[in-house]
């Protein structure tokens, strides 16, 4: 059967400027020159008589018949993609997973040693940045990103509750034997809220008498003075979970303060291939102890 294909090569450089609107972005995923780009697009737009891109003072944007092209490009790649990781017997590919520096170092981090044993040809990408990544574009397969209150409002799995307790070396803990001793030691956070007088009327002492704290520290820098016994750390129990393991850090009061909650963001069609749902179960399976059955 005879089809009417435009060259791979020029289909690849369409649908990656168009998820991104950008010539430039595209031949950086691509690894290849902003004229590689330019030319097999233009190159493609002749061969179906259709304008693809309509050109702005600053980059380009798809004209209607480009989003409905693209659309169409994106769900044929992915199928592609899918069929090929299918023959394999097992999940192969590479997945990027963009996340918050702050979990990625203190959750992923120390547990890859088990994702890579199970999963030895899943070439993980793992990058950290303070805004949401776009998945619908492909700039990460999933996202980990903390959300205040409710659900975020795209495609997504709870990970953990993220509820806040107060967690100290065990030289300072050893110190701390009832909420009001916290009252007369450093106090630090892992989130800009003011959570701690709100931890404080939960366990009944007044918040007359609990000084307001200023953002001492940024996150990373309060945990290692916590590490470093300099203070205590209002801070959630996944990301301590590896120090608490190994004895560097105690949690001082079994009292715990829900303030969100973290999400594993997915695009609508990323969970499709088999190496994103791999690392997509193992996080939901390594995060399970962190979240209620209800989550």
């Amino acid at each position: 059967m005879s089809r009417n294909l435009p060259p791979l090569n020029a289909l690849r450089a369409f649908e990656a400027a168009g998820r991104h609107e950008s010539f430039s972005k595209a031949a950086g995923e691509l690894n290849v020159a902003h004229s590689a780009i330019s030319r097999h697009v233009r190159g493609l737009e002749a061969r179906l008589g259709v304008k693809l891109f309509r050109d702005l003072p600053r980059g380009v944007a798809l004209t209607p018949e480009g989003k409905a092209y693209l659309e169409r490009m994106i769900e044929a790649l992915d199928l592609i993609a899918e069929a090929t990781e299918d023959l394999a017997d097992r999940p192969v590919g590479k997945v990027v997973v963009n996340s918050e520096a702050f979990f990625a170092e203190r959750f992923i981090v120390p547990r890859l040693g088990r994702f890579y044993a199970a999963y030895p040809e899943i070439d993980l990408r793992l990058e950290t940045s303070d805004h949401l990544a776009d998945v619908e574009r492909y700039e990460a397969d999933l996202a980990v990103r903390f959300a205040h209150s409710g659900v975020l409002s795209v495609p997504c799995d709870r990970l953990s509750d993220a509820r806040v307790y107060p967690f100290a070396a065990p030289e300072v803990a050893q110190g701390v034997s009832g909420p009001e001793d916290l009252l007369h030691v450093t106090r630090y956070r892992d989130r800009r809220d003011d959570l701690w007088r709100a931890w404080f009327e939960g366990v009944g002492v007044a918040p007359i008498g609990v000084p307001e704290t200023d953002w001492r520290l940024q996150k990373t820098m309060a945990y290692e003075a916590t590490l470093n016994g300099l203070g205590v750390l209002l801070c959630s129990e996944e990301v301590t979970a590896a120090d608490v393991a190994r004895g560097r850090l105690v949690k001082c009061c079994e009292h715990g303060l829900t303030d969100g909650a973290f999400f594993l963001v997915h695009g609508s069609r990323g969970v499709r291939r088999a190496a994103v749902r791999a690392f997509q179960g193992w996080l939901l399976e390594e995060s399970a102890p962190f979240r209620t059955a209800s989550s």
